[in-house]
């Protein structure tokens, strides 16, 4: 009989942090927020300079948009993938690889200015590229046809931001141009068909485990598929006349339909869970988001584009994402599907951070302040994660569901 050699603690904890993207992901995603913006509060306080080609908004606006939320999207369908497939999961010295390849990319983009176009422009594309083919792989082999959709808005989300590394590189402003706007509605409509199918089953589940004779009405119906119809029509208008009247009035129509939509899910029943309130919350800034940048097209008085498309980037994608997190972890992991006070602190940070980012425009005097306050909390809530969830992402677990 041969005895089997007792790995140490460090080892099994490398080996847990390798066995489903959810782990590597989630964390470095969560970390590269807090980090990124506590870079950009130091940029727009003077303290600091990225020799970066991206101008200093811009590389802020790709950090977010096509970093973390990257990050976040791997980890979510490396893990999904396979549920939905019933093949095995990606783990090990290959999810290392595309892990490394993910940090590359910050890398290379945030000292962009002392190497070549190229390389950086490769570097950084190769990690969703690559992702994308994986995903593809996958749904193909498990004939999952349901989610080729998912692959193809990754593809979107991948030409998005080859998009903006163009006009980067020909000097144009990126932070306002057709790759984030393309990158933005990708992500749009990521939300509004994952969180279609989440948030009502989610929500759904609660509702029964706790005897509440109401629910939400089930995914995918008719009315969401002419939401999702709707909602890529305007969005479509927005990446090619972005200030046209037609494009602001889509968006107020939009709006409305998300909202409706929001509503026939129940969340106004589920108050006594954060863990499920919060997907409603984050759900809400997209309609949200739709009218208030609707309003600044059409009252260009009202508001200012930018403040509009920041519910949509830190309310929408932010909220959404943290709650996803959240939420994975803790049902991967094996723990209560239950908000302690730590989780709960994070979501108000984020929420908070929401309300100060559009509020600065309220204080001409004070905006600096404000929006280093939007900021701190971010990191608050993002630093936060790491710290409450961090060990549950790297600690040995006899089975990952």
């Amino acid at each position: 009989m041969t005895d089997t050699p007792v790995q140490n603690e460090p080892t099994q904890r490398r080996q847990s942090f390798l066995t489903l993207g959810y782990r590597p992901f989630f964390l470095l995603g969560a970390l590269w927020a807090a980090g990124a913006m506590a870079m950009w509060v130091s940029m727009v306080a003077g303290g600091f300079t990225l020799p970066s080609r991206f101008d200093p908004v811009s590389w802020h606006a790709h950090a977010f948009l096509f970093g973390y939320l990257g990050s976040i999207i791997a980890g979510f369908l490396l893990t999904a993938v396979p549920n939905w497939t019933g093949r095995p999961p990606l783990v090990g010295g290959p999810l290392l690889a595309l892990v490394l390849l993910w940090c590359a990319g910050r890398i290379a983009i945030a000292l962009s200015e002392l190497l070549p176009l190229i390389p950086v422009i490769f570097v950084d594309l190769s990690f969703p590229f690559i992702l994308g083919a994986l995903i593809l792989r996958e749904v193909i082999a498990g004939k999952n046809w349901r989610n080729v959709i998912v692959v193809v808005m990754l593809a979107v989300f991948t030409l998005a931001n080859l998009v903006f590394h163009l006009e980067a590189a020909r000097g144009d402003y990126a932070a306002k141009g057709y790759g984030l706007r393309l990158g933005l509605a990708a992500a749009l409509m990521m939300i509004s068909i994952i969180g279609g199918r989440i948030i009502p089953t989610f929500t759904g589940n609660w509702l029964k485990n706790n005897a509440l004779n109401v629910q939400p009405v089930s995914p995918l119906q008719p009315f969401d598929k002419a939401v999702l119809l709707a909602t890529l029509i305007a969005l479509s208008a927005w990446l090619c006349w972005p200030y046209e009247m037609v494009t602001g009035a889509s968006f107020i129509a939009i709006s409305s339909l998300h909202a409706a939509r929001l509503a026939r899910w129940k969340g106004i029943h589920t108050k006594a869970e954060p863990l499920v309130w919060v997907l409603h919350v984050g759900y809400a800034c997209v309609p949200i988001g739709a009218f208030t940048l609707g309003l600044s097209i059409l009252l260009p008085t009202f508001s200012g584009p930018a403040a509009a498309q920041h519910i949509w980037m830190a309310g929408a994608i932010g909220l959404m994402t943290l709650a996803v997190m959240t939420r994975a972890t803790l049902g991967h992991t094996g723990c209560d599907l239950h908000a302690g006070r730590g989780t709960v602190l994070i979501y108000a940070a984020l929420i908070a951070s929401v309300a100060a980012r559009l509020s600065a425009g309220l204080w001409d005097q004070q905006s600096t302040a404000v929006y280093a306050l939007s900021g701190t909390l971010w990191i608050i809530a993002f630093a936060g994660f790491a710290a409450v969830y961090g060990a549950l992402l790297i600690r040995p677990k006899s089975v990952d569901n």
